[in-house]
């Protein structure tokens, strides 16, 4: 048998001569030119087949089999071919200078007619294009992005063998890997404006294509990936489109992205452990070398490395998308006047509409917007018999801030209270309309009337749990906040301390509250800051002395640094935490304790000391610090905070399954000991009886004893009977 050449084999084995050619390109320049006219050639023919459309039934169903099995032969070949080319083509740029745009048109004009297998070739081959650096990002998500819209599931074009889940699946992966590949280490500002470009322009399109943008950007922001206000006027555009799909995929992004976005980063830190370099070098040393040991050595290096670059600035720009938003003002207008208020209203489904009103009143509960179409729009919902009155409820009381009218407030209080809190409903609905009260107080204490709140706080009498402690609840709230709106009897005794000394000092009483009436302290903004702050250098022992030289220096800021827009300075040293998880109740106390009055704290500042240069300077730099934990939702005012909806129905009491009465008996277990015998207790406590302390007592200082000395004269029958039982004790182990 004669052995063929290599020469002969190059032409069929198209992985051998990908192999040789990337080895030495000038020694096999003519068989790539060979197999580039072959590529050439099947191109030409698949783009020919497909201007010339359909062949004529009758004819192509003579030849139907034949034409099959050609048409899957050349399509292997082409497949192969492209995958050639697009591992050589850096070897060879200027021959394969159209190979990337030949692509590109093949699969955007000719894609409905491509068998699946090709589109995919083609698909991995552009990948790898942009891998090698032959065509830039920009330029493979131009030729991406129409195809994601080309499959979309409401295609009608499209045929049944069309492979379209499989398209967009992949086109969506490589998308997305794309752009984290592109903006790993430092961002790619110039891609992320082009493709933010593109999820603009689909939005602007009256159908539901715009429903990739907000998937993209929504994946890309819980990534971490795009976490400016741009990305965030993205899903602005979104939630006001026409379609609903698009809508309610921008309003959940509001209301969900920010908690996707914290699970993503806890899960990453859970999943990476913490790499011990000094143990691996340790084990190097003693095991024996090898290249194994050595890569993964490396490898666990470059891991720690990039953890240090890439760890730090990803919890830094951990922003709130409702922070972010440019207007939220017009925003949450139109958002009520498009989809609430409007004609558009019908096409949205209650629990669409919930979202909504989630939405709205987050923001303006956020930003202390004036909406005051939304007051009596919650009104119709209002009931017990609707579905999900709870996070509407919720909304209500979010949506509400001091800066609102307590006349529109009012009618939304009073309508709560008629409808939740009164004798003929069951307790768990007295005590949600309780609670939702409160909550809107808590945030506009001029929500309520005098009398209304009078009558509220008698069910503080009741003996249902629920109701009890929401009406205590309403009572300790104002006791704090405006205790002349109570009774006399509901008072307490510290706020009735309090006036009847203003009334004997012949002072005035405390002011009433008043809508538009500035509680603030009239001073300097941001003075507690200072305050606690020298408080805790004072517990340091660092207090400074106003007296000193050095706190009267400060470095002279230039005219020209001082303008407006200029970026604020701030440590790099410094941590700023944020973790958004609840805290314990000691950290709580804490908190409490450590808060610190302005007025309180502007009176002890202005009559104990002069303020210095330093420190207004330290005020400032604090005022900064205070306005990025704000931003970044590590301070969050009572008006920011989100309301758990099932928390308003207050405590349940209803028949518990077996799997929860054991929950509870082994929760009651933790911390105490193992139930077991007596005998095991008095093991574990190093105490005996009597009995066996006289066992073990010494043989000299017993033998006296009348029971002693009368068993040498007890008879045999007596010795027998007492081993018996001696016996059958020991098989009953002591029992």
């Amino acid at each position: 048998m004669v052995r063929k050449s290599r020469a002969a084999i190059l032409p069929t084995n198209i992985i051998l001569l990908q192999n040789l050619v990337k080895r030495d390109p000038e020694s096999y320049y003519e068989e790539f030119l060979q197999q580039y006219a072959h590529y050439e050639s099947l191109r030409d023919i698949f783009m020919l087949g497909n201007l010339s459309g359909e062949a004529d039934a009758t004819t192509a169903g003579l030849e139907n089999t034949n034409a099959n099995g050609d048409n899957n032969t050349s399509t292997a070949q082409l497949i192969e071919l492209i995958g050639f080319v697009a591992q050589v083509c850096s070897c060879f740029p200027k021959e394969t200078q159209n190979f990337p745009e030949e692509l590109k048109q093949l699969l955007l004009e000719h894609h409905k007619s491509l068998p699946f297998e090709l589109k995919e070739k083609i698909l991995t081959s552009l990948t790898m294009l942009r891998n090698k650096g032959v065509i830039s990002a920009e330029q493979l998500v131009q030729a991406l992005f129409p195809l994601l819209v080309a499959y979309s599931s409401q295609g009608n074009t499209l045929g049944i063998n069309s492979h379209a889940k499989e398209l967009r699946t992949l086109v969506y992966k490589n998308l997305i890997s794309l752009l984290k590949s592109c903006n790993t280490g430092t961002k790619n500002q110039k891609l992320n404006r082009s493709t933010q470009a593109i999820c603009f322009n689909l939005l602007d399109q009256p159908d539901s294509q715009g429903i990739w943008a907000t998937k993209l950007t929504r994946e890309l922001w819980r990534r971490g990936i795009w976490d400016d206000s741009r990305t965030v006027e993205i899903m602005t555009h979104a939630a006001l489109h026409n379609d609903v799909k698009v809508a309610v995929s921008g309003i959940m992004f509001f209301l969900d992205a920010d908690r996707e976005r914290e699970e993503t980063f806890e899960e990453k830190s859970d999943d990476e452990e913490d790499i011990d370099i000094n143990a691996l070098k340790h084990r190097m040393q003693i095991n024996k070398k090898s290249g194994k040991r050595g890569k993964k050595l490396e490898n666990a290096v470059k891991t720690m490395k990039k953890k240090s670059k890439n760890g730090t600035n990803q919890a830094f720009l951990n922003f709130s998308a409702l922070h972010l938003l440019r207007d939220p003002q017009g925003f949450a207008e139109k958002l009520f006047k498009e989809h609430l208020s409007g004609k558009n209203s019908n096409k949205f489904s209650l629990e669409q509409k919930i979202s909504l009103m989630q939405l709205l009143s987050r923001m303006i509960g956020t930003h202390k917007l004036i909406v005051l179409g939304i007051y009596t729009y919650f009104l119709k919902y209002l009931t017990p018999k609707t579905r999900d009155v709870t996070k509407i409820m919720a909304a209500c009381a979010q949506a509400c801030h001091e800066l609102v009218p307590p006349e529109t407030m009012n009618i939304m209080v009073r309508k709560i209270a008629d409808e939740f809190v009164s004798d003929g409903v069951a307790s768990e609905v007295a005590a949600a309309g309780l609670n939702t009260i409160r909550e809107i107080c808590t945030r506009a204490p001029l929500a309520i009337e005098e009398t209304l709140l009078q009558d509220l706080v008698e069910y503080k009498g009741s003996k249902a749990k629920g109701v009890n402690m929401a009406a205590k609840g309403l009572v300790s709230l104002y006791r704090e906040v405006a205790p002349e709106m109570l009774k006399r009897k509901d008072r307490g005794k510290t706020a009735s301390m309090e006036l009847q000394e203003a009334k004997r000092n012949g002072g005035e009483e405390k002011k009433k509250l008043q809508f538009g009436a500035e509680n603030g302290v009239q001073g300097i903004d941001g003075i507690e800051l200072l305050a606690k702050w020298k408080k805790d250098q004072e517990a340091k022992g660092e207090a400074d002395d106003e007296e000193d030289d050095k706190n009267w220096e400060v470095e002279d800021i230039e005219e020209d640094e001082d303008v407006d827009g200029e970026w604020v300075t701030v440590d790099s040293d410094k941590e700023y935490d944020v973790n958004m998880e609840d805290s314990d109740d000691e950290d709580e106390k804490k908190k409490e304790e450590d808060k610190v009055d302005p007025a309180i704290a502007f009176q002890e500042l202005a009559s104990t000391r002069i303020l210095t240069p330093a420190d207004f300077a330290k005020l400032n730099e604090l005022r900064t610090e205070e306005g990025i934990a704000k931003l970044m939702g590590v301070n969050k005012e009572k008006n920011e905070e989100v309301i758990d909806a099932d928390l308003l129905t207050g405590p349940r009491s209803y028949k518990q399954t077996r799997e929860e009465r054991l929950q509870k008996v082994l929760e009651g277990r933790e911390g105490r000991e193992k139930f077991g015998s007596r005998r095991g207790k008095r093991e574990n406590q190093r105490s005996t009886t009597n009995r066996e302390k006289e066992r073990k007592k010494n043989f000299v200082m017993s033998i006296h004893k009348r029971s002693v000395r009368g068993k040498q004269k007890m008879s045999l029958r007596d010795k027998q009977k007492v081993l018996r039982a001696h016996i059958t004790k020991q098989k009953k182990k002591g029992f």
